[in-house]
Protein backbone atom coordinates (compact mmCIF):
# COMPACT_ATOMS: atom_id res chain seq x y z
CA UNK A 1 0.00 0.00 0.00
CA UNK A 2 1.43 3.71 -0.90
CA UNK A 3 2.05 5.72 1.95
CA UNK A 4 -0.52 8.27 2.97
CA UNK A 5 0.38 12.07 2.08
CA UNK A 6 0.58 14.09 4.96
CA UNK A 7 -1.36 17.07 4.14
CA UNK A 8 -2.28 19.93 6.61
CA UNK A 9 -5.11 22.71 5.78
CA UNK A 10 -5.02 25.65 7.94
CA UNK A 11 -8.38 26.78 8.89
CA UNK A 12 -9.49 23.84 7.75
CA UNK A 13 -12.69 23.28 10.25
CA UNK A 14 -14.94 25.83 8.01
CA UNK A 15 -15.47 27.37 4.25
CA UNK A 16 -13.08 26.43 1.93
CA UNK A 17 -10.67 25.18 4.43
CA UNK A 18 -13.67 22.26 4.97
CA UNK A 19 -13.97 21.45 1.70
CA UNK A 20 -10.24 21.40 0.59
CA UNK A 21 -9.83 18.36 3.68
CA UNK A 22 -13.19 16.77 2.49
CA UNK A 23 -12.39 17.00 -1.33
CA UNK A 24 -8.46 15.03 0.27
CA UNK A 25 -10.73 12.26 2.20
CA UNK A 26 -12.95 11.93 -1.28
CA UNK A 27 -9.52 10.87 -3.28
CA UNK A 28 -8.75 7.70 -3.94
CA UNK A 29 -4.94 8.34 -3.14
CA UNK A 30 -4.45 8.15 0.04
CA UNK A 31 -4.37 10.72 2.59
CA UNK A 32 -3.73 11.82 6.12
CA UNK A 33 -5.17 15.53 6.74
CA UNK A 34 -4.45 17.29 9.37
CA UNK A 35 -7.28 20.04 9.68
CA UNK A 36 -6.15 23.15 11.18
CA UNK A 37 -8.37 25.02 13.92
CA UNK A 38 -8.38 27.73 16.48
CA UNK A 39 -10.71 25.65 18.21
CA UNK A 40 -10.44 22.20 18.83
CA UNK A 41 -14.06 21.72 19.52
CA UNK A 42 -15.27 23.26 15.79
CA UNK A 43 -12.61 20.82 14.43
CA UNK A 44 -13.91 17.86 16.04
CA UNK A 45 -17.42 19.32 15.10
CA UNK A 46 -15.91 18.98 11.77
CA UNK A 47 -14.90 16.34 11.74
CA UNK A 48 -17.64 14.59 13.18
CA UNK A 49 -19.81 15.59 9.90
CA UNK A 50 -17.04 14.52 7.78
CA UNK A 51 -16.64 11.67 8.96
CA UNK A 52 -20.48 11.41 7.65
CA UNK A 53 -20.04 12.91 4.63
CA UNK A 54 -17.01 10.98 3.19
CA UNK A 55 -18.26 7.46 5.33
CA UNK A 56 -16.54 5.26 1.99
CA UNK A 57 -13.36 6.99 2.86
CA UNK A 58 -10.47 5.11 4.12
CA UNK A 59 -8.49 8.67 4.66
CA UNK A 60 -8.15 9.73 7.95
CA UNK A 61 -8.41 13.28 9.39
CA UNK A 62 -6.94 14.55 12.54
CA UNK A 63 -7.55 18.13 14.51
CA UNK A 64 -4.58 20.22 15.33
CA UNK A 65 -5.09 23.83 16.98
CA UNK A 66 -3.79 26.14 15.04
CA UNK A 67 -3.91 29.84 16.28
CA UNK A 68 -1.80 32.08 13.54
CA UNK A 69 -1.33 35.27 15.64
CA UNK A 70 0.54 32.67 18.53
CA UNK A 71 3.57 31.92 17.67
CA UNK A 72 3.56 29.28 20.70
CA UNK A 73 0.68 27.91 18.70
CA UNK A 74 2.35 27.70 15.59
CA UNK A 75 5.35 26.09 17.24
CA UNK A 76 3.31 23.16 19.55
CA UNK A 77 1.50 22.26 16.08
CA UNK A 78 5.08 21.57 14.43
CA UNK A 79 6.37 19.71 17.69
CA UNK A 80 3.29 17.56 16.83
CA UNK A 81 3.52 17.02 13.63
CA UNK A 82 7.14 15.96 13.75
CA UNK A 83 6.74 13.88 16.67
CA UNK A 84 3.61 11.97 14.93
CA UNK A 85 4.71 12.49 11.92
CA UNK A 86 8.22 13.29 10.61
CA UNK A 87 7.62 15.12 7.95
CA UNK A 88 4.46 16.94 5.58
CA UNK A 89 3.71 16.84 2.35
CA UNK A 90 1.38 19.54 1.58
CA UNK A 91 0.96 22.59 3.37
CA UNK A 92 -2.29 24.55 2.61
CA UNK A 93 -2.18 28.25 4.00
CA UNK A 94 -5.55 28.60 3.84
CA UNK A 95 -6.48 30.28 6.99
CA UNK A 96 -7.98 33.93 6.29
CA UNK A 97 -9.70 37.14 8.67
CA UNK A 98 -11.31 39.97 7.65
CA UNK A 99 -12.44 42.81 10.31
CA UNK A 100 -13.74 44.98 7.42
CA UNK A 101 -17.35 44.24 8.90
CA UNK A 102 -16.37 44.87 12.18
CA UNK A 103 -14.81 48.38 11.63
CA UNK A 104 -17.71 49.35 9.58
CA UNK A 105 -19.89 48.25 12.90
CA UNK A 106 -17.77 50.19 15.11
CA UNK A 107 -16.17 47.34 16.51
CA UNK A 108 -12.66 47.94 15.61
CA UNK A 109 -10.67 50.87 14.90
CA UNK A 110 -9.57 51.32 10.96
CA UNK A 111 -6.01 51.00 11.71
CA UNK A 112 -7.22 47.93 13.75
CA UNK A 113 -9.08 46.13 11.07
CA UNK A 114 -6.11 46.58 8.50
CA UNK A 115 -3.47 45.11 11.16
CA UNK A 116 -5.62 42.39 12.54
CA UNK A 117 -6.51 41.34 8.85
CA UNK A 118 -2.04 41.50 8.17
CA UNK A 119 -1.46 39.49 11.41
CA UNK A 120 -3.65 36.69 10.25
CA UNK A 121 -3.13 36.68 6.15
CA UNK A 122 0.37 37.65 6.38
CA UNK A 123 2.22 37.35 9.33
CA UNK A 124 0.61 34.63 10.95
CA UNK A 125 0.93 32.58 7.25
CA UNK A 126 4.85 33.11 6.97
CA UNK A 127 5.78 32.20 10.18
CA UNK A 128 3.63 29.24 10.04
CA UNK A 129 5.40 28.54 6.83
CA UNK A 130 8.71 29.62 7.88
CA UNK A 131 8.56 27.12 10.69
CA UNK A 132 7.13 23.69 8.87
CA UNK A 133 9.92 24.53 5.96
CA UNK A 134 11.85 21.84 7.65
CA UNK A 135 9.47 19.43 7.70
CA UNK A 136 8.12 19.94 3.76
CA UNK A 137 11.56 19.36 2.76
CA UNK A 138 11.43 15.93 3.90
CA UNK A 139 9.35 14.90 1.63
CA UNK A 140 9.96 13.19 -1.86
CA UNK A 141 6.95 15.98 -3.55
CA UNK A 142 6.51 19.39 -1.06
CA UNK A 143 4.40 21.59 -2.06
CA UNK A 144 3.29 24.73 -0.46
CA UNK A 145 -0.22 26.16 -1.55
CA UNK A 146 -1.59 29.95 -0.45
CA UNK A 147 -4.88 30.67 -0.86
CA UNK A 148 -5.43 34.06 -2.31
CA UNK A 149 -8.63 35.56 -2.96
CA UNK A 150 -9.71 38.79 -4.45
CA UNK A 151 -5.81 39.98 -4.70
CA UNK A 152 -5.85 40.41 -8.53
CA UNK A 153 -5.02 44.04 -8.71
CA UNK A 154 -5.43 43.95 -12.50
CA UNK A 155 -8.98 42.36 -12.37
CA UNK A 156 -9.89 45.08 -9.86
CA UNK A 157 -8.55 48.07 -11.68
CA UNK A 158 -10.20 47.23 -14.87
CA UNK A 159 -13.53 46.89 -13.30
CA UNK A 160 -16.64 46.20 -12.16
CA UNK A 161 -15.09 46.57 -8.58
CA UNK A 162 -16.44 44.41 -6.26
CA UNK A 163 -17.81 44.46 -4.22
CA UNK A 164 -18.26 48.63 -3.65
CA UNK A 165 -20.38 50.49 -6.15
CA UNK A 166 -19.74 53.65 -7.65
CA UNK A 167 -19.81 56.71 -5.13
CA UNK A 168 -20.97 59.76 -5.11
CA UNK A 169 -18.59 62.93 -4.70
CA UNK A 170 -18.96 64.07 -0.95
CA UNK A 171 -17.77 62.69 2.89
CA UNK A 172 -18.22 60.25 4.25
CA UNK A 173 -19.18 57.72 1.82
CA UNK A 174 -22.08 55.18 2.68
CA UNK A 175 -20.22 51.86 2.17
CA UNK A 176 -23.06 49.26 3.54
CA UNK A 177 -19.89 46.29 2.98
CA UNK A 178 -16.45 46.27 2.70
CA UNK A 179 -13.12 44.52 2.13
CA UNK A 180 -10.72 46.19 1.35
CA UNK A 181 -8.45 45.52 4.72
CA UNK A 182 -8.86 41.58 3.36
CA UNK A 183 -7.91 42.22 -0.48
CA UNK A 184 -4.92 44.51 0.75
CA UNK A 185 -3.34 41.35 2.83
CA UNK A 186 -3.93 38.79 0.31
CA UNK A 187 -2.01 40.99 -2.47
CA UNK A 188 0.68 40.95 -0.04
CA UNK A 189 -0.12 37.51 0.40
CA UNK A 190 0.74 37.06 -3.49
CA UNK A 191 4.05 38.24 -2.90
CA UNK A 192 4.80 36.24 0.14
CA UNK A 193 4.03 32.89 -2.50
CA UNK A 194 6.58 34.49 -5.25
CA UNK A 195 9.34 34.82 -2.60
CA UNK A 196 8.52 31.32 -1.07
CA UNK A 197 9.00 30.32 -4.53
CA UNK A 198 11.89 31.76 -5.13
CA UNK A 199 13.63 31.14 -2.10
CA UNK A 200 12.32 27.41 -2.24
CA UNK A 201 13.05 26.57 -6.13
CA UNK A 202 16.80 24.47 -5.59
CA UNK A 203 14.61 22.56 -2.95
CA UNK A 204 12.37 21.17 -5.73
CA UNK A 205 9.18 22.75 -3.17
CA UNK A 206 6.53 23.76 -5.88
CA UNK A 207 4.59 26.69 -4.56
CA UNK A 208 1.31 28.56 -5.73
CA UNK A 209 -1.34 31.12 -5.08
CA UNK A 210 -4.92 30.05 -5.44
CA UNK A 211 -7.78 32.37 -6.49
CA UNK A 212 -11.02 30.21 -6.18
CA UNK A 213 -13.05 33.14 -6.47
CA UNK A 214 -16.45 34.67 -4.73
CA UNK A 215 -17.42 31.62 -2.74
CA UNK A 216 -20.50 31.57 -0.13
CA UNK A 217 -18.14 31.21 3.31
CA UNK A 218 -18.75 32.76 7.09
CA UNK A 219 -15.57 34.84 6.20
CA UNK A 220 -16.21 38.14 8.46
CA UNK A 221 -18.83 36.41 9.90
CA UNK A 222 -21.00 37.50 7.15
CA UNK A 223 -22.60 34.19 7.12
CA UNK A 224 -22.46 32.35 3.70
CA UNK A 225 -26.50 32.85 2.67
CA UNK A 226 -25.68 36.45 2.71
CA UNK A 227 -22.32 35.91 0.57
CA UNK A 228 -24.59 33.69 -1.92
CA UNK A 229 -26.91 36.56 -2.07
CA UNK A 230 -24.27 38.64 -3.54
CA UNK A 231 -23.26 35.82 -6.15
CA UNK A 232 -20.81 33.83 -4.56
CA UNK A 233 -20.29 30.31 -5.18
CA UNK A 234 -20.46 27.07 -3.37
CA UNK A 235 -17.10 26.57 -1.25
CA UNK A 236 -16.44 22.86 -2.58
CA UNK A 237 -15.27 24.81 -5.88
CA UNK A 238 -12.56 25.54 -4.07
CA UNK A 239 -11.88 23.21 -2.26
CA UNK A 240 -11.77 20.89 -5.38
CA UNK A 241 -9.32 23.16 -7.36
CA UNK A 242 -7.13 22.80 -3.76
CA UNK A 243 -7.13 19.14 -4.39
CA UNK A 244 -5.80 19.66 -8.50
CA UNK A 245 -2.92 21.30 -7.46
CA UNK A 246 -1.85 18.74 -4.84
CA UNK A 247 -2.85 15.98 -7.20
CA UNK A 248 -0.49 17.39 -9.74
CA UNK A 249 -2.69 18.88 -12.38
CA UNK A 250 -1.51 22.34 -12.32
CA UNK A 251 2.17 21.37 -11.91
CA UNK A 252 2.90 23.65 -15.33
CA UNK A 253 1.67 26.44 -13.33
CA UNK A 254 4.47 26.38 -10.51
CA UNK A 255 5.01 30.16 -9.20
CA UNK A 256 1.47 31.89 -10.35
CA UNK A 257 -2.12 32.24 -9.03
CA UNK A 258 -3.90 29.29 -10.79
CA UNK A 259 -7.68 29.48 -10.83
CA UNK A 260 -10.45 27.16 -12.29
CA UNK A 261 -9.56 27.78 -15.69
CA UNK A 262 -6.14 29.14 -15.57
CA UNK A 263 -3.83 31.70 -14.60
CA UNK A 264 -4.55 35.08 -12.82
CA UNK A 265 -2.81 38.25 -14.38
CA UNK A 266 -2.37 40.00 -11.21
Amino acid sequence: MASRVIAFVSGGNGGIGYEAVKALLQSPKPYHVLMGSRSLDKAKTAIENLKKECSESNNTVEALQLDLTSDDSIEKAFKHVEKTQGLLDVLINNAGATFDLEFLGGKVSLREAFNKAYDVNVAGTNVLTWTFIPLLLKSSDPRLIFVSGLSAITKAAEGPYFPTPPQPAGWPKQISFETIGYRCSKCALNMLMVDWNHKLKEDKVKVWALGPGMLATNLGGMGPEKAAEMGAKHPSIGGQLIRTVVEGERDADVGKMVIRDGIMTW
